[in-house]
């Protein structure tokens, strides 16, 4: 292929995210002030004008309708020279502020935002916990405090919804079938930025007011006399939406249509069937969530009833349609998680999955049941009573299929030569949190106990130890896996370990004082703590100050490694799946001959250095990959790998 010619630096600079900024802000404040020449006392037709003008302004602005423009007007189709300039080739650092196509640079883009989005929800934890840390409102008064809750919920479950399948499902997947992009690159950049659109959406709300809602932004309070900052988040989930939706169709039809030559459904490594299932579980679900905010914006600005009772609408309407997205919605985040824990445990232990279609039939069934689990959250609603006990069921049923994954972990651990790295170390805190989150989820799917736990601190504890102890520490297990294959370094093995010790004692620390709260009767949404509850949650606040210090410590990593860390070699870890087997930048097309796939990866025990052909990548002399002595003795593993080509 021609090489892009360098380009000057207007050229870098037009388009990108700095030229959408410039055209969508002017255009918002522009639409805010024509819709109140028109209609000056309805501020929420303003505030939605601003951010519909916005989003289709910065994407005009980026370049995103390109494309699109030379299609409608019948242009030619893109040179090759252009195709790769839109892939980001030739514009160094640059390219990853840039609507771009190649799914590396899409993937790095998700990582980092990713990274920032759980930076500023922790500082939102810890806010809260300094709140908590005293009876009264002390540091902030109840509106604010709420405001708070509801910023820190949104941004913590946004950022665990694509913390997997954003940058690891862009970057990873694709290589790990063996494709050379995903099915559809400009929807796969279009869905990154819709997530960022989103971000100063959301975060204008401080500015127009807060929502007090919480971050279930429960109808019909949030169609009431609220402020605009009610519009802000109802965009935000929309924008949100969108983007998920778009990226689980790419993700689905890469993985239907891109998979390597002899790559079966029954060779595909743990982590695609993980994402495949998930984003095919989000499509399930999140329309619903896209749907509700969409009538509570027409509620807000067209005074129409979907939700306010006295014009005949309905406020279970609200809450059916939110958990059904909220509770599948968890296992969106888990599914993905779990299948990390799978393919790092077997490259730490040197063995193959133990029950490999075990596991994968535990992640379809744990797919199956998630979707009618949202019921449990309306025991206590006066909803549909007679579907309680089916609800109750379902959700105790799908602590089968999730034990059974587990199960499978320790049984790939079970008589390992374990090699305890970060990643594995991430996944040990892991297992030990998931069990401590699922037998305390059991008192909450059986109705009798529910009513007397519902709405407390025990809830707060419990989803917290499932979706951060458990959810969380899969993606920082992923982080330190995948992290010397996408930015080409290592991070600091020392900070590792401090950044999950530091994390894991304040993260016991913090919620198992919260469940010693709950189960004295501490509630949940209130700024005030009550004196009786005073001790537990200063306890709880003391030890947030170690998981603050842990996101330092990871942060300092990520910062010292991009700027003065070990070169990574091309198979950090002796790995055996497809992406260990290109080089070290990978290269732009990934493969310069696609493979051919002859078994599953996981087989440490064979001879071959892969089990897959790839003419004319492999090398014929081994390299050392500086395994453990543990790991290398013996007849299980070899102490040398064939490996791809020098980074």
């Amino acid at each position: 292929m021609t090489e892009v010619k360098r380009v000057n630096l207007l050229q870098r600079l037009f388009p990108s995210v700095l030229s959408g900024i410039l055209l969508g802000v002017p255009a918002a404040v522009g639409a805010a002030l024509l819709v109140a020449i028109w209609y000056p006392e309805n501020y929420d037709a303003q505030v939605v004008a601003a951010y519909s003008a916005w989003t289709l302004f910065f994407f005009v602005g980026i370049g995103a309708f390109n494309g699109v423009a030379r299609w409608g007007f019948a242009r030619r189709d893109a040179t090759p020279a252009e195709e790769l300039y839109l892939a980001g080739k030739g514009q160094g650092f640059w390219r990853y502020f840039r609507y771009t196509t190649d799914h590396k640079v899409v993937g790095m883009q998700y990582l980092f935002t990713v990274l920032i989005m759980f930076f500023l929800g922790s500082m939102g934890a810890f806010l809260i916990r300094l709140e908590q840390s005293r009876p009264g409102a002390v540091f902030l008064n109840p509106s604010t405090y709420n405001t708070i809750v509801g910023m820190h919920g949104i941004l913590m479950i946004a950022a665990t919804v694509v913390m997997i399948s954003g940058p690891f499902g862009n970057f990873v997947l694709p290589i790990m079938i063996g494709a050379r992009d995903m099915a559809f690159p400009r929807l796969n950049a279009l869905s990154y930025w819709l997530l960022f659109a989103a971000i100063p959406v959301f975060f204008s709300t401080m500015l127009l007011g807060g929502f007090p809602t919480g971050w279930t932004g429960y109808a019909p309070l949030s169609v009431q006399e609220l402020t605009p900052g009610m519009d802000a988040y109802c965009f935000t989930i929309i924008l949100f939406a969108i983007s998920t939706t778009v990226a689980a169709l790419n993700i689905v039809t890469t993985v239907l249509v891109f998979r390597a030559r002899g790559m079966t459904w029954g060779r595909l490594p743990i982590f695609v069937w993980g994402v495949l299932l998930s984003v095919v579980l989000g499509l399930t679900a999140f329309p619903s969530f896209l749907m509700s905010q969409v009538m509570v914006v027409m509620d807000r600005v067209f005074q129409t009833s979907f939700f306010v009772a006295s014009f005949g609408g309905s406020n279970w309407l609200y809450e059916h349609m939110f958990w059904f997205m909220g509770h599948p919605e968890v296992y969106v985040i888990a599914l993905p998680a779990m299948a990390v824990a799978a393919e790092v445990t077997s490259v730490f232990t040197r063995k193959p999955v133990f029950g490999y279609r075990m596991m994968i039939g535990s992640l379809a069934g744990i797919s199956v049941l998630s979707v009618l689990v949202w019921g449990h959250h309306l025991y206590t609603s006066g909803s549909a009573g007679a579907l309680n006990s089916p609800y109750m069921l379902d959700t105790e049923l799908i602590s089968v299929p999730t034990g059974v994954f587990f199960l499978g972990i320790i049984g790939t651990l079970w008589r390992g030569k374990i090699w305890m790295a970060v990643p594995l170390l991430f996944v040990a805190g892991m297992l030990v949190n998931f069990v401590i989150g699922g037998v305390t989820g059991i008192y909450l799917a059986d109705l009798p106990t529910d009513e007397i736990l519902h709405g407390g601190m025990f809830v707060t504890a419990h989803f917290h130890f499932t979706l951060v102890g458990s959810m969380v520490f899969g993606f920082f297990a992923g982080l330190y896996y995948w992290f010397p294959k996408m930015l080409g370094r290592r991070l600091n093995p020392v900070l590792g370990r401090l950044h999950f010790w530091l994390f894991e004692i304040g993260f016991l620390g913090t919620f198992l004082s919260l469940f010693y709260a709950g189960l004295q009767g501490e509630p949940r949404w209130s700024a005030n703590v009550a004196p009786p509850y005073a001790v537990p949650n200063l306890v709880a606040s003391l030890f947030a100050i170690l998981i603050a210090a842990s996101v330092f410590i990871l942060v300092c990593n990520v910062v010292m490694t991009l700027l003065v860390g070990e070169r990574a070699q091309a198979n950090e870890w002796g790995a055996r799946t497809l992406e260990w087997m290109v080089p070290t930048p990978v290269p732009l097309e990934n493969f310069e001959h696609l493979p051919e796939v002859k078994d599953l990866p996981y087989d440490y025990a064979s001879p071959a250095p892969v089990a897959v052909e790839m003419p004319a990548v492999l090398p014929s002399t081994p390299r050392d990959y500086h395994l453990p002595a543990s790991l290398t003795d013996g007849d299980r593993t070899e102490t040398t790998l064939e490996s791809p080509l020098e980074n």
